[in-house]
């Protein structure tokens, strides 16, 4: 697979996510949703800093199963309960990313939602990657 990330320069310069994705393999990786959820079923974390880091270990985890790994991400929507929060918080997000997936951003959209599907929930990631 190769990947080629574009940053125009006619757009405000990306921090933490790119702004496209140019994506060629031979297999899409479609990644469901994941939240804080541990192996029982229930939420862990009461920050939105832990459940992200969570939420971005199990979306992680099943990439890796799939047979990629982080540098194969083309997408991942944030859906988070509180953008002013997640706004807060933006610098020790980053930093989470940074431990768990690396430098290369994939397109990302951040999106404030009503809730998610368990009340507890404060964030969760879903996206694609493209594999060879």
């Amino acid at each position: 697979m190769t990947t080629e990330r574009v940053n125009p320069p006619e757009l405000s310069p990306p921090t933490g996510f790119t702004h496209a994705v140019v994506a060629a393999g031979s297999r899409v990786v479609f990644l469901a949703g994941q939240t804080a959820l541990d192996t029982e079923g229930g939420i862990t974390g009461d920050t939105l800093p832990e459940q992200f880091e969570k939420a971005l270990g199990n979306l992680l985890t099943a990439l890796r199963a799939a047979g990629g790994g982080p540098a194969d991400l083309a997408r991942v929507t944030v859906y988070t309960t509180d953008v002013a929060a997640y706004r807060e918080h933006a610098r020790r997000l980053g930093r989470i990313w940074r431990e768990s997936a690396g430098r290369d951003y994939p397109a990302m959209a951040v999106v404030e939602v009503v809730r998610l599907w368990d009340e507890r929930a404060l964030v969760e990631l879903d996206g694609f990657a493209v594999l060879p």
